[in-house]
C-alpha cells in the first residue's frame, strides 16, 4: 500500500530521533517540514551531530526521559549493530514509552522480532521499517521509507512528504526488513563482489586484462567498480554490520549465508575516510584487500581478431 497525503500535516505530533546522523538528520528535516515537532537528545553526541540537528529543524531534550514521555513516535535510526542497544535504553528509561516505536535501521527479521520483543514487552507499539534511497533533501525526491506492522499506515500518512515517498506494506510485521535486506543484498553485495574480482585480478596479475575485456564487452562495469571504492571507503564502515544482518536473512531463509559474510569482511579490510575528504583511488583500496601494491596501468580494450 502507497501512502501519499496532503502537506503539511494538520494534526501536529511529538517524534523523538534516535540519533541524527546524515540520514536521520535529513529525515528528521523532511518530517519538521510536514509540520511534526521532532526532537532529540544530545547527550555524549558530537558537535557535527548538534550542528545537523539544529540545521534540520530539531529541538534539544534535557533527557531521554523527556523524550518517552513528551513523544507519540520514538524513531531509531542508527548502524545496524547498534539497533537493539538502542532500543533497550529506551525500554529501560524510568518512564515506560507507550508509544509507537519505529525502528528503521538495516537489520535483518531476526533482530527486528528482538527489537519488537523488547520493546513491546514494556508496552510500546513496534514499527518495522525500511529506508532505500539517499538522504532526503528539499526538492529532490529520491527516498523511499518502507513500513510495516499494525500502525504501518497511519504512521505512512503522519510522515509523507514531498522529499520522503512512505509504503505501507501488508504480510509480516517484519517486511520491511525483510524488503530492506533483500534489496540491499544485490546494492551492497554487488559493490563488494565487484571490489573483490578486481583484487583477485590484480593478485595473478590480469588486472589491466580483466578490464581491457570489461571495455569490449561490459564497459559499465569499469565506472561502477570505481564507484564501489569510493563507496567501500566513506560508508563501507556501516556496511560492515549491514551485510553480516543479510547474511543472518539469508540464513532464516535457508539460504547460503556466505555473501553476506564475504560482502562484511571486503568492507571491514577498506580504512575507513571522511566523504568529504580526498578520496584515495580505486587502486589503494584493491591494495588493501590484497595486502599488495596493484598496478596502475589501465588496458585499452583488445583488439578483436580476424
Amino acid at each position: 500500500m502507497h501512502v501519499r497525503t496532503t502537506w503539511p500535516i494538520v494534526r501536529t505530533v511529538e517524534v523523538g530521533v534516535l540519533h541524527p546522523g546524515e540520514m536521520g538528520a535529513s529525515i528528521a528535516s523532511t518530517l519538521v517540514r510536514a509540520g511534526n515537532h521532532v526532537l532529540w537528545f544530545p547527550e555524549g553526541r558530537s558537535a557535527e551531530t548538534t550542528q545537523r540537528a539544529a540545521a534540520a529543524g530539531m529541538e534539544a531534550v534535557a533527557s531521554l526521559d523527556e523524550m518517552v514521555v513528551r513523544c507519540e513516535i520514538i524513531v531509531s535510526i542508527c548502524p545496524p549493530d547498534a539497533a537493539l542497544g538502542v532500543a533497550r535504553q529506551v525500554a529501560t528509561t524510568a518512564r515506560r514509552f507507550g508509544g509507537i516505536y519505529l525502528d528503521a535501521n538495516a537489520i535483518s527479521p531476526a533482530t527486528a522480532e528482538a527489537v519488537s520483543s523488547l520493546l513491546t514487552a514494556d508496552g510500546a507499539r513496534y514499527l518495522d521499517g525500511g529506508v532505500i534511497g539517499a538522504p532526503p533533501r528539499q526538492g529532490r525526491h529520491s527516498t523511499r521509507l518502507y513500513l510495516s506492522g499494525p500502525d504501518a499506515s497511519a504512521v505512512a500518512e503522519q510522515f509523507s512528504s514531498p522529499e520522503l515517498d512512505v509504503f505501507a506494506l501488508g504480510g509480516s510485521h517484519t517486511a520491511a526488513s525483510a524488503l530492506k535486506m533483500a534489496y540491499a543484498a544485490w546494492t551492497k553485495g554487488t559493490a563488494a563482489l565487484i571490489l573483490a574480482v578486481r583484487a583477485t585480478a590484480e593478485h595473478y596479475g590480469v588486472g589491466e586484462n580483466l578490464v581491457g575485456e570489461w571495455a569490449r564487452s561490459i564497459p559499465a562495469l569499469i565506472d561502477q567498480s570505481d564507484r564501489a571504492a569510493v563507496s567501500a571507503m566513506t560508508k563501507g564502515w556501516r556496511w560492515t554490520g549491514e551485510m553480516e544482518e543479510i547474511a543472518a536473512t539469508f540464513r532464516g531463509a535457508d539460504i547460503p549465508e556466505g555473501f553476506g559474510m564475504a560482502a562484511a569482511e571486503v568492507f571491514r579490510r577498506v580504512p575507513r575516510q571522511e566523504p568529504h575528504g580526498d578520496v584515495t583511488d580505486l587502486y589503494t583500496v584493491l591494495g588493501d584487500l590484497t595486502g599488495e601494491a596493484p598496478s596502475r596501468r589501465v588496458a585499452a580494450a583488445p583488439e578483436c581478431g580476424p
